[in-house]
């Protein structure tokens, strides 16, 4: 009888012991990815980001384009006629001493060249310099989207790095409670196999062990689905393989501190460069009814001749005369049946159109701060939260262990603590993914989201 007291509290002593051995974690010998690392990779590689850069390219040569219009316009033609058979008029006979007769003639020579250069230069086209301006600010408007896009790209490869970074916090402590739970489970089959336990508690500890290593792959799967996102919104192939850098989350309360002012934000610059672009369209039109005046002048040299003009002269009977011409035109717009003035109206209807876009941008803005405010304060108390319950869940786990050494608490009752504890760091680890996330909604709501490059 003595001799199965001091077994069943060795027992006890035993599965208490190896619920306080933590298993050390595997060191991967992957290469660590920042979260500055990231945004940088994403921003070289994502075809968006690229696009981007593209479209401002394209815009430097929408400029080119303009200018070109209020630069000299010069060009060179040159034609060269064969008549094989000469048009015939008829001339009074009295010409030729041949009175009362009409003589037939053929006028002019087989060969025709003629060689002319022609300078076209405006003097007055309103449309030609709001063009230009309109050019400049397409590139303004390019390069605020693609700043807007890159803001996108960065909130998306944080957002995701957090959801890997946190998937793995829960899979290290589910991991961390498989091996504790195992070495309870080794301890209790050592006994059993020598008839020092019952074979229920064996029982007890399998069943718990088999859900932890359901929950254990579960987490695992879910840590490569999220490092999968990751890696294509960082726009690197599938296959890399990638660790993330160790790092703590730490909540910063100062980021309620301070207001913002939503003219910031680049999705309103973007709305409000559109409306800069459709006000340049509609005087683009407006310039239809204003007259325009442009020189134009003209340098020829025609060769006629029997024979083919360039490679003869006057010796060979081609002759070679040059001329030239120079104007000013004047286009006078009068009357057009009213297409400008509808064309005008319809412009106007498409700036009042986007500036309600404007404004309701404006209250959608004003609201995300709001929200992402009020989310990130919950999330701070909630950390607080879980982080105490952690504490007392440890608190309990400790004590339940000491107690059962004792015979004062049961193995079940045990194996419920171990689940807490666990279930209480997962929800810790939420409530820091939660928080993280609302940290970046902020940052966001605050034009600031660049600042997540740097260290």
């Amino acid at each position: 009888m003595e001799r199965k007291r001091i077994t069943a509290k060795k027992l006890k002593i035993g599965i208490a012991a190896a619920f306080m051995i933590f298993g050390l974690s595997s060191v991967s010998a992957q290469q660590q990815v920042s979260l500055q690392e990231a945004i940088k990779q994403a921003l070289q590689n994502k075809a968006e980001a690229k696009k981007a850069a593209l479209q401002v390219k394209k815009a430097e040569y929408k400029i080119d384009e303009a200018r070109a219009g209020a630069l000299p316009q010069i060009s060179a033609t040159i034609n060269n006629m064969y008549n094989p058979i000469l048009q015939k008029s008829v001339l009074p006979g009295e010409i030729l001493g041949k009175p009362g007769e009409l003589i037939p003639v053929a006028f002019g020579t087989k060969w025709q060249s003629v060689n002319v250069v022609t300078l076209n230069q405006n003097i007055f086209d309103q449309r030609v310099f709001i063009g230009l301006k309109a050019a400049k600010s397409t590139r303004e408007f390019y390069l605020l989207n693609s700043e807007l896009t890159n803001e996108q790209i960065i909130e998306n490869v944080a957002t995701a790095y957090y959801q890997v970074f946190v998937q793995e916090e829960n899979l290290k402590t589910v991991e961390e409670s498989y091996a504790n739970t195992e070495k309870v489970r080794n301890v209790i089959k050592s006994l059993v196999d020598n008839g020092l336990a019952k074979s229920i508690d064996l029982d007890r500890t399998n069943v718990q062990l088999t859900n932890i290593g359901s929950n254990k792959q579960q987490l695992i799967n879910s840590v490569e689905v999220s490092k999968n996102s990751l890696k294509f919104y960082m726009g690197i192939p599938i296959d890399t393989s990638i660790e993330l850098e160790e790092k703590t989350i730490v909540p910063n309360p100062q980021l309620l501190a301070t207001n913002i002012n939503v003219e910031t934000r680049s999705e309103l610059k973007v709305l409000n460069k559109q409306k800069e672009l459709l006000q340049f369209s509609k005087k683009a039109t407006e310039a239809n009814l204003y007259p325009t005046v442009g020189l134009t002048a003209n340098y020829g040299w025609q060769g006629l001749g029997n024979k083919f003009p360039y490679f003869t002269g006057s010796s060979q009977g081609t002759n070679w005369g040059d001329y030239a011409s120079i104007g000013v035109a004047i286009k006078i717009p009068i009357f057009m049946g009213g297409a400008t003035k509808s064309q005008i109206q319809q412009a106007e209807i498409d700036i009042q159109d986007l500036e309600q876009d404007i404004e309701n941008k404006k209250l959608n803005l004003n609201l995300d701060y709001k929200n992402a405010i009020s989310n990130m304060e919950n999330a701070i108390i909630n950390i607080q939260s879980m982080k105490d319950n952690v504490d007392l869940a440890e608190k309990v786990q400790k004590n339940t262990q000491a107690n059962y050494q004792y015979g004062l608490a049961t193995l079940t009752e045990v194996l419920d603590t171990e689940n807490a504890l666990t279930q209480a760091k997962q929800n810790y680890a939420n409530a820091l993914l939660d928080y993280k996330q609302a940290e970046i909604k902020v940052i966001k709501a605050k034009g600031e989201l660049n600042t997540l490059q740097n260290p």
